[in-house]
């Protein structure tokens, strides 16, 4: 649901209420809460409405309690002009979980790669 733009109102089943969110992206600054990574993500999709990811690998951290996802966001950017540009972004997820909830998220991310 994060992913597909669908923002907080439909992810917060699967999360605890107050999770954190971190990124070390510029672009994500100021963002952390997972409520407010979802409703960006929401705004992400709408510059970007044929954003997907390919999933790359993912699996259960060796603690049990987390898990690690690596993938590629692809879409095209139209830009205010009407311009498009094709994207691809290579990230990570490495998630926390609290009864079976998303307790924190980490979102692994250079958003300057060419």
């Amino acid at each position: 649901a994060c992913e597909r733009g669908k923002g907080w109102e439909a992810c917060r089943g699967w999360c605890v209420e107050d999770a954190p969110f971190a990124c070390q992206a510029e672009t994500l600054e100021g963002v952390t809460t997972l409520a407010g990574y979802c409703d960006w993500m929401r705004g992400l999709i709408e510059a970007v409405p044929d954003g997907r990811y390919e999933m790359k690998v993912h699996g259960p951290g060796a603690d049990g309690a987390s898990w690690i996802a690596y993938a590629v966001f692809k879409g095209t950017l139209r830009g205010e002009d009407g311009a498009e540009k094709a994207i691809a972004a290579d990230y990570v997820y490495a998630m926390t979980f609290a009864d079976g909830k998303v307790a924190g998220m980490t979102k692994i991310w250079n958003d300057k790669a060419g």
